[in-house]
């Protein structure tokens, strides 16, 4: 009886707590640079977070280590809720192209919510001599080795949507790794690669100028931002699947009624249908989620890609 009272007096004094939570301001780490996809949606949910529930939400970018730096903050702060990460299936890759991490994603951190993805779009320089996907990679196969990608860094979205490809295509296509989106893609545009997965809305507006030609979009449906351009799946390689997404999560032992709070106002947030909206027009679908459904996503994202890691043998570069 004695234990059943203290379990309940715990219970009641989470749920009073989650009730006047936040009662401080509340740091939303991004552990990448500034001006990428996670550090944009993530000013975007503080700020709409910070409306909702009355304190400040404030942005901190803690880039490093192919996100290692910023995340292992997260995951060493206290679990009060007021230390929160912006993650993305960067942290997922991570898992196992980096096993010796001072962490582990989901011993050390608790979901929260998904908040969006957004394809990629495949595309190759100009004087590269295929007009389709199926050309490209007949072109591959002709000549294994010779041509080359371009990304943002080891265990990037771009480089992962990569080895993907190469892998479900059966190509050899040599990784170059640049260290950021820009210079990745200053190195298609110059020519310097063959090809390279990149932002869609970032660049849908060079392939529709002729500085690229966009071979097909990564999601599993056709882009409300390129729907003239077929999926990679659809273009031949069936089966091909590889957006960006991000999410939040907060470290282990962080109440779950307050889990559970933050969890809901980030899915009123992302499924509003001004949000929707705007979002569809940036490329980027709303991927709100309870904290079980985000907890399931996640266990599968890292074994989709420890399969990729340990079938290719990849290596941080």
């Amino acid at each position: 009886m004695l234990r059943l009272v203290v379990a309940l007096a715990c219970f009641s004094a989470l749920s009073t707590w989650a009730q006047t939570y936040p009662a401080r301001s509340v740091r939303i780490v991004v552990p990448f640079a500034v001006g990428g996809p996670a550090d944009i949606y993530a000013r975007f949910v503080g700020a709409k977070l910070s409306e909702t529930l009355g304190q400040s939400f404030v942005v901190e970018n803690r880039p490093g280590g192919g996100a290692v730096v910023g995340t292992d903050a997260v995951a060493k702060s206290a679990p009060d809720g007021y230390t929160l990460l912006m993650m993305s299936n960067t942290h997922t890759v991570n898992e196992t192209l980096i096993p010796k991490k001072p962490y582990e994603l989901m011993r050390d951190l608790a979901p929260i919510s998904g908040v969006n993805s957004s394809d990629l779009l495949m595309v190759i320089h100009p004087t590269v001599q295929a007009n389709n996907l199926r050309e490209f990679v007949a072109m591959a196969k002709a000549y294994p080795g010779k041509l080359f990608y371009a990304s943002s860094g080891p265990g990037t979205p771009y480089h992962m949507a990569g080895e993907l490809f190469k892998h479900m295509a059966g190509v050899d296509i040599v990784h170059v790794p640049h260290k950021g989106s820009d210079q990745a893609r200053t190195a298609i545009l110059g020519a310097q690669v063959h090809m390279m997965f990149d932002a869609i809305t970032t660049m849908a507006g060079h392939a529709r100028a002729g500085k690229v030609r966009a071979l097909a979009s990564s999601g599993g449906a056709r882009s409300a931002v390129t729907p003239e351009v077929p999926t990679v799946s659809e273009a031949g390689v069936k089966g091909y699947e590889a957006t960006i997404w991000l999410g939040l999560m907060a470290p282990a032992g962080t109440p779950r009624p307050v889990l559970d709070r933050l969890s809901a106002e980030v899915n009123k947030i992302v499924s509003a249908p001004e949000v929707k909206e705007a979002w569809a027009k940036q490329g980027a679908q709303p991927m709100g989620m309870t904290v079980e459904q985000f907890d399931k996503f996640l266990r599968a994202d890292v074994q989709k890609w420890s399969k990729l890691v340990k079938e290719t043998g990849m290596k941080v570069e």
